[in-house]
């Protein structure tokens, strides 16, 4: 067999050229590029997973070969952020900034899926055995029947999967994988490729789960090639301010379940517990009504969720005013202000504005505008909103308010938590409680009219 030519791969992109530069012209990194072989023959003479499945007609699918049903952890956020449970044969990639708790997590998955029934493996490419160990005591989790590895090589975890044909593997974690049939440094744009492609074919072949825990780059995304989370079936981030306990579970991509989908869990000495019910969580440091805050009632996945947005403007000493974003896009910060001051005539140059989502939380959808601008409104006029008031709506460019979608779902739960007014859009379906007060408006001068009696 004729010798396969080597190639040259930018470590940061990925791009593929056939002779090597200092520069990458794809993504402009200095030094970046390395010279690997190409996906070959290993030492042993044989590709790593080389058997091939049997050709299955669609046609001729029977019941006994349909797939068992989930299987839940009784982790509930957990089990939420995955569609009901897990899926046999499914590849899930999580991803996080480091000590944000993406272990602690999947070894209390691991506990809970071995309870459950499951025949559970753990593998650790990033700990020794001991220090695995450790964690499990102080998360009181000595008791579960979970199988214990550490080990980089990925023939001899695929040979060990294949004997002991496990229910559920966790790879901790696919940077620290290496493939002996890729002449590369674990972790470079090859290995995880290599790596994730080999194992994400396992997990269909063999019908194992597989959970492979990814690093994330200073910009917070998964390190590694793109291509990756195109392989796998769900990928879930673990979000969360270092300065907060609350940690947030977030589903980016699922195949079986909604995606957008969060779980909210909270760091304790003893691991990290489940919250029930994160809107009171998020509110339970809201005191007296203060100029700048407003209470937003959004959707994440299929589940509502309450939490304060926090404005600050002030009178800026520089020429060039300060606009600090912490939980929400920014560009869309520029926009609210943007149409404030060309559709309402309220302007905000010379005034540093600050916003920040209280909780840690991040917030992704536009019906959160109506909130922002209120929130600013409020601090710039300094005067606040009544404490049982919830906002939200979309704006448009023209300075229209449009309605938004499960808007039944957002008054239900304001209702729960005890609010009795809702400002939101004029149109969509409003219906509230009876014992909730509806204010509609059409565009937002009419909205700052009303409720700040300017415009």
């Amino acid at each position: 067999m004729a010798k396969a030519t080597s190639r040259f791969v930018c470590q940061k992109c990925g791009n593929v050229t056939n002779k090597w530069a200092g520069r990458c012209d794809t993504c402009g990194e200095w030094n970046s590029i390395v010279e690997e072989t190409p996906l070959a023959q290993g030492p042993s003479g044989k590709t790593i997973g080389t058997s091939r499945g049997r050709k299955v007609p669609l046609s001729d699918l029977s019941s006994k070969e349909a797939p068992p049903p989930r299987t839940a952890c009784k982790i509930d956020e957990l089990d939420r952020v995955l569609g009901g449970g897990l899926v046999p044969a499914s590849a899930v990639l999580v991803g996080g900034d480091p000590g944000i708790g993406k272990s602690t997590l999947l070894l209390q998955a691991a506990a809970a899926f071995a309870r459950a029934g499951l025949k559970v493996v753990y593998i650790s490419g990033e700990e020794a055995s001991a220090q695995v160990r450790l964690r499990a005591q102080r998360l009181n989790l000595t008791d579960a029947p979970v199988k214990l590895a550490t080990e980089t090589n990925l023939r001899d975890i695929l040979t060990t999967l294949d004997e002991i044909k496990p229910d559920l593997a966790i790879i901790d974690s696919i940077q620290t994988m290496w493939a002996d049939n890729v002449e590369s440094a674990p972790g470079s744009v090859s290995q995880v490729r290599a790596a994730a492609h080999e194992l994400t074919s396992f997990a269909k072949r063999r019908g194992c789960a597989v959970f492979l825990v990814g690093h994330v780059t200073k910009e917070g995304n998964l390190a590694g090639p793109r291509v990756v989370e195109h392989m796998v079936d769900t990928v879930l981030y673990f979000e969360g301010e270092r300065g907060h306990q609350f940690r947030i579970l977030r589903s980016v991509k699922n195949r079986f379940g909604p995606a957008d989908e969060i779980g909210v869990f909270e760091m304790t000495g003893g691991g990290l517990a489940e919250v029930k019910n994160p809107s009171a969580l998020f509110l339970a440091e809201r005191g007296e009504p203060a100029p700048g805050s407003v209470v937003f009632s959004g959707i994440e996945g299929t589940r509502p969720v309450l939490v304060e947005f926090q404005a600050l403007v002030a009178p800026s000493p520089h020429s060039q005013p300060r606009r600090s974003v912490v939980g929400w896009d920014g560009s869309r910060l520029a926009m609210i202000l943007a149409v404030l001051e060309s559709r309402c005539g309220i302007p905000f140059a010379g005034l540093d504005v600050y916003l920040n989502v209280a909780g840690g939380m991040r917030v992704g959808e536009p019906a959160a505008d109506l909130a922002v601008a209120a929130a600013l409104l409020s601090a710039r006029e300094d005067a606040a909103l009544p404490a049982e008031t919830v906002v939200f709506g979309e704006i448009s460019l023209s300075g229209a308010l449009r309605p938004v979608g499960q808007t039944e779902n957002r008054l239900k739960e304001a209702a729960k938590l005890g609010f009795s007014t809702a400002i939101l859009p004029t149109g969509g379906k409003a219906r509230g409680s009876k014992s909730m007060k509806l204010i509609q408006m059409s565009d937002l001068a009419g909205f700052v009219g009303e409720v700040f009696g300017a415009g």
